[in-house]
């Protein structure tokens, strides 16, 4: 199979303290790969690196056969990010959300809301779309966030603690999520600090500590 992530010597300082001292990736195309380590052992700032919101002191990370720094433009259009916080607009209903994504992704705007509706029930959100997202559960923000994540159809998919303060029935539904964006082709890398998660989704792990 061919490596859709591979990441070789990374390193990054902010100033005298380092996040990152060499470390080694590869996640083969259709796999989850598992970042596994404590609050502060570097998943975030590799995973800013991978998805070219950072540059790294040294070493060489590549996306799809793209390197990160010298091609992050075409390294964009194969990615998509969840962070630990709800990249979505509050007083926005969901569906209004999913359609400007898709907006600024450079779709029309029939197929941003083509492509909102199909996110919507595909993460079981349809009764929802049209309320603010300020009145959704946590569960219902992280499914949305991830909606959000998968607009531009990424090949390449970023989760950067995505269970982070959810109760245990919203835990074990991303978790679900995650295993079907995998079975569908699309490589995922985790970060989280728990075993049992990286364990579950994870077909390799990395621990950073």
């Amino acid at each position: 199979m061919t490596c859709a992530i591979e990441v070789e010597g990374l390193v990054k300082r902010f100033g005298t303290t380092t996040a990152l001292a060499g470390i080694e990736l590869e996640a083969e195309r259709g796999t989850a790969l598992g970042l596994l380590g404590p609050n502060g052992s570097g998943k975030t700032t590799a995973v800013r690196i991978l998805s070219t919101l950072l540059q790294p002191d040294a070493g060489r990370a590549t996306i799809g056969g793209y390197d990160a720094v010298r091609q992050a433009h075409q390294v964009r259009q194969l990615i998509g990010l969840t962070g630990q916080y709800a990249a979505l607009d509050e007083e926005l209903p969901g569906a209004e959300n999913l359609y400007l994504f898709g907006r600024l992704l450079g779709l029309s705007s029939r197929d941003a809301r083509r492509r909102a509706t199909e996110l919507l029930d595909r993460f079981d959100l349809t009764g929802a779309g049209r309320r603010r997202v300020a009145t959704y559960s946590g569960g219902m923000r992280r499914r949305l966030d991830l909606a959000a994540s998968l607009v531009g159809r990424p090949q390449v998919l970023f989760l950067d603690e995505p269970t982070t303060g959810l109760d245990p029935r919203s835990r074990s539904e991303v978790w679900d999520t995650v295993r079907e964006l995998v079975r569908d082709g699309t490589t995922v890398l985790l970060t989280t600090q728990y075993l049992d998660e990286a364990d579950q989704l994870a077909g390799r792990i990395t621990v950073l500590d």
